[in-house]
């Protein structure tokens, strides 16, 4: 089975940047797809960002265009979330997930997404 571990998140001033990473147990199948969602206290879950293992296909939500960058580097079994100009309401619990390719095909549907890290924090001031 799929485990993976998330690196510290943080608390950065608006403006700041901040780097993610998740590594995977393996590259499988059921991992080719990774990617972030994010959840901020009374709100639903939303997907952040994801990334097929080709590196090519990807997608990001429309709230963090422009201003996040997801990758990966398949030799290491990492993907990373790149966030630079941080906002407020950036603030929130980011889980990374991994799931096969439909995650990815789907645009961030939490059910296609299999496996999902304990979530770290990011918390962004004004």
């Amino acid at each position: 089975q799929v485990h993976l571990t998330e690196s510290e998140g943080g608390s950065v001033p608006a403006g700041g940047s901040l780097r993610l990473s998740c590594e995977s147990s393996e590259l499988t199948d059921s991992s080719s797809c990774m990617g972030w969602f994010r959840q901020a206290p009374g709100k639903a879950r939303e997907g952040v960002a994801s990334i097929y293992s080709d590196g090519v296909m990807t997608y990001l939500t429309e709230s963090v265009k422009g201003r996040f960058t997801i990758s990966r580097d398949n030799a290491k079994n990492t993907v990373y979330l790149q966030m630079d100009d941080l906002k407020p309401t950036d603030t929130a619990m980011y889980y990374c997930a991994a799931g096969g390719i439909v995650a990815c095909i789907a645009s961030m549907k939490e059910y296609d997404f299999k496996t999902w890290g304990h979530g770290t924090q990011v918390t962004v001031s004004s």
